[in-house]
């Protein structure tokens, strides 16, 4: 007989994995009371918490040792909530962030280029195997509540650290080369690459700016991991730097982009605009006076150019 599932979050993710679902013997079913397993995956933790605890919220029709595996992006603490929660009332609770090997592929979703950290208490990570098994290539157990959203927060941050690492090496590079005369051909690119940062530019070159995992995904990641820090009183610059970048994408039209679109941020206007952006979107956010908007991407003199900003994911700016 086969095990029944219910998902609950982010369609464009289940419309990828949902078939591989069904070949491995899983049954769907929009019932979460008449499923096995409930998978949840949400973009940030704000919709998360609405999704398990606003208006209609589903934890009270679960029949009881139902298992719940969440894959969305969450800090450790609201991971270690959502388990108590679970053990409370008689559920089972796994948690199993995904993680992308390869943004910029087209087929981000493919088992093969996903996989993930998986934690919980009780038999509901072995409950949970055959289905995790499905959606991720590789599954790495580890310990109590909140251990997986941990190392899922480190990943994050060095990935995204390569990531806008190449893309502003490519940037100099490119400024550099239109001055020198003989600086490289059109082909060249900036020196060693780490293997993400190559595929970003492999897809910066190729206007592959369009994708499944989109910058909205990213910056839920990077929400997660800056609340886990304000949570524990750690400051990290590189990080908040990286969402500034993403927040500026954002607000001119790219949240939906493929985060290979950041590079868009560093060339000029009119390929912003070929690709559907709108630098007066920015004028419009972040100048509050004239001589701000003239000054708009050169010389701020405010000490926190972004202040006061909610990045629309629960994480706000200061």
């Amino acid at each position: 007989m086969a095990v029944g599932y219910a998902y609950k979050g982010n369609e464009r993710f289940i419309n990828n994995v949902a078939d591989r679902l069904v070949a491995a013997g899983f049954a769907a079913t929009t019932e979460p009371g008449a499923a096995d397993i409930v998978i949840t995956y949400c973009t940030t933790q704000t919709e998360l918490e609405e999704l398990y605890f606003g208006d209609g919220g589903f934890i009270s029709e679960l029949a009881p040792h139902t298992v719940l595996v969440d894959l969305s992006p969450t800090t450790p603490g609201f991971a270690r909530e959502l388990n108590a929660v679970a053990t409370v009332s008689d559920l089972e609770m796994v948690e199993a962030p995904l993680m992308v090997a390869d943004m910029t592929r087209p087929d981000t979703f493919a088992q093969d280029n996903l996989q993930c950290f998986a934690a919980g208490e009780g038999q509901g990570l072995e409950r949970a195997q055959g289905i995790l098994d499905a959606i991720f290539s590789s599954v790495v157990p580890l310990g109590s509540p909140g251990a997986a959203q941990l190392a899922r927060a480190a990943y994050t941050m060095q990935v995204v650290a390569q990531v806008v690492a190449a893309i502003e090496a490519d940037a100099l590079f490119r400024a550099v080369r239109r001055s020198v005369a003989g600086a490289g051909s059109a082909d060249a690119q900036p020196g060693v690459l780490s293997s993400m940062g190559a595929a970003i530019l492999d897809a910066v070159r190729e206007n592959r700016f369009e994708g499944a995992y989109t910058v909205e995904m990213l910056m839920g990641e990077l929400t997660a991991v800056l609340m886990a820090a304000d949570d524990n009183e750690v400051i990290l610059p590189q990080t908040e730097s990286a969402m500034h970048l993403l927040e500026l994408l954002a607000v001119i039209g790219g949240v939906e982009k493929a985060p290979a679109a950041l590079a868009l941020v560093y060339g000029e206007e009119a390929d912003c605009a070929a690709a559907g952006l709108d630098w007066s979107r920015a004028e419009q956010a972040y100048a509050s006076s004239e001589e701000e908007e003239e000054e708009w991407g050169r010389d701020e003199e405010d000490d926190d150019f972004f202040e006061g900003l909610d990045d629309g994911f629960g994480y706000s700016v200061n």
